[in-house]
């Protein structure tokens, strides 16, 4: 009786190893080039003390944050890509996908920031969009570095329970609405000062966008 073979096919890891290595690696240049920032920034979610003295907004431009939004584009894209092989939208080793999703943050991210500097320019209330950006991106920053570890994990193990990404998505969420509740209570005084604009940015650049990248998404996938 003759066996017949069956070619054992091969998943590409290569890729994600090299940029999970990468990505570890400018987390650990960055806390060792900034020890102290670091540090403050690793208790953001218990303590607003890093928001408070990071507020300035030279920092939006800092090797620190430079270094720190390259980790966030990275993790976020293989969050999405994993989470969709999860729900068995894609595979977890599909490197062309992987790159464009992770164009479609940087574009989505850089683009929506420079219509909120146009938008800011026209309700004249820069100094404060800049502020309220900078807290944003810190605290987006800090939810891709924490589920950078995360994602290593979920990338070499399989069969991951569907509530898993779901349970990160709504922790995510959650730290998201706390950093809104943190910006308006430290601007508060901004804030009461041009109501009418603040509300007005809020719907326009900070709802709107997110709603219509859900309908798109649910559209694309019905």
């Amino acid at each position: 009786m003759i066996e017949q073979l069956h070619p054992r096919i091969l998943e590409n890891k290569d890729w994600a190893t090299l940029l999970f290595v990468l990505t570890f690696a400018v987390v650990a240049m960055t806390k060792s080039a900034y020890e102290t920032r670091f540090s403050e920034f690793s208790k953001l979610i218990f303590s607003d003390k890093y928001a408070k003295i990071y507020r300035d907004n030279s920092h939006m431009k800092s090797s620190f944050t430079v270094g720190l939004f390259f980790v966030q584009i990275i993790s976020y894209a293989f969050f999405i890509l994993l989470t969709m092989n999860i729900f068995e939208h894609a595979s977890k080793t599909d490197w062309i996908l992987f790159i464009q999703i992770a164009t479609f943050l940087l574009y989505f991210i850089l683009g929506k920031y420079l219509i909120e500097k146009i938008v800011a320019t026209s309700f004249n209330i820069d100094d404060f969009v800049e502020l309220f950006n900078l807290q944003k991106v810190t605290y987006r920053t800090y939810i891709g570095v924490l589920i950078l570890p995360i994602n290593a994990i979920l990338f070499y193990y399989n069969n991951i329970p569907q509530i898993i990404p779901l349970i990160i998505i709504g922790i995510s969420l959650c730290i998201s609405v706390y950093s809104y509740f943190i910006s308006i209570k430290t601007y508060q005084n901004v804030i009461i000062g041009k109501l009418f604009y603040f509300i007005l940015y809020l719907c326009a650049l900070e709802i709107a966008p997110y709603y219509f990248l859900y309908y798109w998404i649910t559209k694309g996938s019905a």
